[in-house]
């Protein structure tokens, strides 16, 4: 088989490549790529415009983290798994695992009677979820060259495009109209579209590899970090920080923690491959993403609620303001492809970087006086500084690999930004519920409101500080690929 892998060379800039589109022969497959996108992007939205709908209908305003935490633990843990199972059996069968469970969870949370049973739901939403993202980018991955995927980045990032207006849109009227079960209905056609189109259009030629999957470190994972997420957003709320409840927690999870980092060094092919770390653009990039994780959960679990509570805007209005965000990533990511094919990763990493410090920067400093065109400006930026954060960061990392590789390169950077979130939304709840408590008045309180936002996203404006630091310890490399020929997946 002839080698068609893309390289990282300093120095060499890109060769020619070949038509891409939804025209060209691999067309229908990048259409069923942008659908199968399509289901998380919509989801990554849609719910938090509803938060203040559902926690009316079902209780629960302290637990509402957890609708976001529990997910995005499954999704994070399960990645690993699948990301090997995809080298193993090939990327189509996982894919359509994925949608599947995807599909389950979304009918589960539409039927849920109660904050427990939409978070339980949830999980299962999340495991799905952590099979179709990472699978989308690995097909991409396997199919396109480093210089085309700057190409068809551009049809990937309409998706999310559309779906950052779509989402918040959706989200908010649903919610106005009183039926937010249908957030989670409307994924029902979807999934069987997405899945429709990848049975018809995929065809692979599999490097069948053999793998053992590392259940134990799934197991140890998932249970030390249900336990910290737990002690995070129960401490000061169920129990007292410093009660025996919350050191027992928290010792458990440690525990936990400290067991999954011995099996890992044991496992023949651990969750978390220390090799990973041992790369240094792998490094980094894995950093980058679990930043760019707590950064995204914080900006678009908390900003419809805050603008819902501290000005009474419906719920149409604060997705709107979401909206920005959402747009504003896919937009730049579009354009991402010309930079860093131009300039090189690190370069357009540090630039995204430095939009994402004034777009947060200036969320905190006017949270004292809302403002839902100030809110939407600020998202805006945030979210254009993303998109050049973590497109051309997820393709280094894809791109420095080979093809046995990149599922599990893959799946660990994705699973980085998922553990990413999936911590942020557990942190910044406890901060959020933290203020709440303190001020001994309700949630809705819109002075309360204001106080609890502006601590949240003051909280969100350390971690882009911390992600800071690994794009400037990102090594500086070109992107460079060679015209393509023979893929594995043909």
């Amino acid at each position: 088989m002839i080698d068609q892998r893309p390289h990282l060379v300093p120095g060499v800039p890109p060769t020619s490549t070949t038509a891409v589109g939804l025209r060209s022969e691999r067309g229908p497959v990048l259409l069923a790529l942008m659908v199968s996108t399509g289901l998380i992007a919509i989801d990554a939205t849609i719910l938090a415009t509803a938060v203040p709908s559902i926690v009316r209908d079902v209780g629960g305003f302290e637990q509402f983290p957890w609708l976001f935490s529990v997910y995005l633990l499954a999704q994070a843990v399960s990645v690993s798994v699948y990301a090997k199972l995809s080298d193993t059996f090939g990327r189509k069968p996982v894919m359509l695992l994925g949608i599947g469970l995807f599909l389950l969870g979304s009918v589960l949370c539409g039927l849920a009677w109660s904050m427990p049973a939409l978070i339980a739901f949830r999980a299962v939403q999340g495991l799905g979820a952590g099979a179709v993202q990472p699978m989308a980018m690995t097909i991409a991955g396997d199919i396109y060259t480093v210089a085309e995927r700057a190409k068809t980045q551009g049809y990937l990032a309409s998706v999310w495009a559309v779906s950052s207006v779509v989402g918040p849109t959706l989200g908010g009227v649903f919610s106005q109209l009183g039926i937010w079960r249908w957030i989670f209905f409307v994924n029902v056609p979807l999934c069987l579209l997405a899945a429709g189109l990848i049975a018809r259009n995929f065809r692979e030629t599999v490097q069948r590899r053999e793998h053992r999957i590392d259940y134990l470190g799934s197991v140890l994972l998932t249970s030390g970090m249900t336990l910290v997420i737990l002690g995070v957003l129960e401490g000061g709320q169920a129990w007292a920080w410093d009660s025996p409840a919350s050191i027992a927690v928290f010792a458990g999870g440690a525990a936990l923690l400290a067991a999954f980092a011995l099996a890992e060094r044991r496992a023949a092919e651990p969750v978390l491959p220390m090799w990973v770390f041992r790369r240094r653009l792998l490094a980094t990039t894995t950093l980058l993403a679990l930043g760019v994780g707590a950064i995204l959960i914080g900006l678009t679990s908390f900003v419809p609620t805050y603008l819902e509570y501290s000005l009474g805007v419906p719920p149409l209005v604060a997705g709107l303001a979401l909206a920005a965000l959402t747009l504003g990533w896919p937009l730049s990511a579009s354009l991402s492809g010309r930079l860093y094919l131009r300039l090189g990763f690190r370069p357009t990493v540090l630039v995204g970087l430095a939009l994402v410090v004034g777009g947060t920067g200036s969320l905190a400093l006017l949270a004292h006086s809302p403002s839902v065109a100030a809110v939407a400006i600020s998202c805006f930026l945030t979210g254009a500084g993303m998109g050049l954060v973590a497109t051309p960061s997820i393709i280094a990392a894809q791109a420095s690999v080979e093809w046995h590789e990149r599922g599990v390169a893959t799946g660990t950077n994705m699973f980085a930004r998922s553990l990413g979130s999936a911590l942020g939304a557990a942190a910044l709840g406890a901060v959020a519920n933290g203020v709440v408590a303190a001020s001994g008045r309700p949630a809705t309180d819109p002075a309360v409101a204001t106080e609890s936002g502006a601590a949240v996203f003051l909280a969100v404006l350390v971690a882009v500080g911390v992600t800071v630091v690994a794009g400037v310890l990102m090594p500086k490399v070109r992107a460079a690929a060679p015209a393509p020929d023979t893929s594995p997946t043909g």
